[in-house]
């Protein structure tokens, strides 16, 4: 089969041909049909390790139909359309016992512990795959994997969003532009901040209702304003610890941070604000297999939109320069390799 393999950091994907995989006991081969192209993988390329040395197959947004189960038609047949979580959980450690397998103490993601999606088939624990609806587009649906679920969790399950409350989103890329879409969904007046003309545009066209460019506008301030106080939730989904302290200071008194953005860097947090204002600030990781079939429905129902936010399809050729449009910021949305 066609992979684009990771052979180590500061190197483009080599894309040629690798062994196919085969589905032992437990497995599922899945035929990929897209893969979405997240930053994620460019940490990678940048020098993160992965757990599993390269040689390594990237790729963790996927979404296909089954090639290969050895279940039988009870879980899954061959030829139905599948999502392909980025996070394998073992099902019987604590945190899964507890509902929270995102937080599983074995976790796998693939694409990192394991070969992923940038390949024709990708290999899956069956109990892992996540059935999809035959009426949706099953290219445009690889992006609910990570791109539209990562936010759901971070919006729904630890910004506790509600009907009402401003909310401010900094950082509008795939993931951001998701966020900015399902608090407006529930409810919430949505404030979008990103340095990208054409990112606040789709931000508002999918529900924000006021926009800040860090380039022009003093943001901090331009919040409280709009807020009359501060925002009631922010979430960080750049990374970056200037980012981290524009959100954090844009809450208001009794507010919520959420972060959601991976850093390599350390953040000076002020502590003192955190006290005395009674900030709190939750972590947000990738999205439990719970959720997966209401972030569906809300998909089916339109009140998640997948188009506006799939900006490109391209073949497996083509996965390095998609990487290099976004290393440089040129991508507004996802970008889909497509089989």
């Amino acid at each position: 089969m066609k992979a684009a393999v990771f052979l180590g950091e500061g190197k483009d994907l080599s894309i040629g041909d690798v062994d196919r995989p085969s589905a032992g006991p437990g497995e599922a081969l899945v035929k990929t049909a897209a893969c979405g192209v997240c930053a994620t993988d460019l940490h990678y390329l940048h020098g993160t390790p992965t757990f599993k040395k390269p040689p390594l197959i990237l790729g963790h947004e996927i979404s296909g139909t089954v090639a290969e189960t050895p279940l039988g038609p009870e879980a899954f047949s061959v030829g139905d359309p599948v999502l392909v979580p980025p996070v394998w959980s073992c099902g019987a450690c604590v945190r899964c016992a507890e509902g929270r397998d995102n937080l599983c103490e074995r976790m796998m993601m693939v694409g990192n512990h394991v070969d992923g999606g940038f390949a024709e088939y990708v290999k899956v624990p069956a109990r892992m795959l996540v059935a999809l609806p035959a009426d949706l587009p099953i290219q445009d649906s690889a992006i609910i994997s990570d791109a539209v679920s990562t936010p759901f969790h971070a919006v729904i399950n630890r910004g506790n969003v509600r009907a009402g409350e401003w909310a401010a989103v900094f950082g509008c890329g795939g993931v951001g532009l998701n966020a900015v879409q399902i608090a407006a969904t529930v409810g919430a007046n949505v404030i979008a901040v990103d340095i990208d003309p054409r990112k606040l545009e789709l931000a508002t066209r999918l529900g924000a209702i006021k926009t800040f460019n860090p380039k022009e506008d003093q943001v901090v301030k331009g919040i409280r304003e709009a807020t009359r106080g501060g925002a009631d939730v922010a979430f960080e989904i750049v990374g970056k610890p200037d980012v981290q302290d524009q959100a954090f200071h844009s809450v208001r008194p009794g507010g919520r941070l959420v972060v959601v953005g991976y850093s390599f860097e350390n953040w000076n947090l002020q502590v003192g604000r955190v006290m005395f204002r009674e900030i709190a600030i939750l972590g947000s990781l990738g999205c439990r297999s719970a959720d997966f079939p209401r972030v569906i429905e809300l998909v089916r129902q339109r009140r998640i939109k997948l188009e506006p936010l799939v900006s490109e399809k391209m073949p497996l050729a083509k996965v390095n320069d998609a990487l290099r449009a976004l290393e440089a910021g040129s991508v507004v949305g996802r970008q889909l390799v497509v089989f």
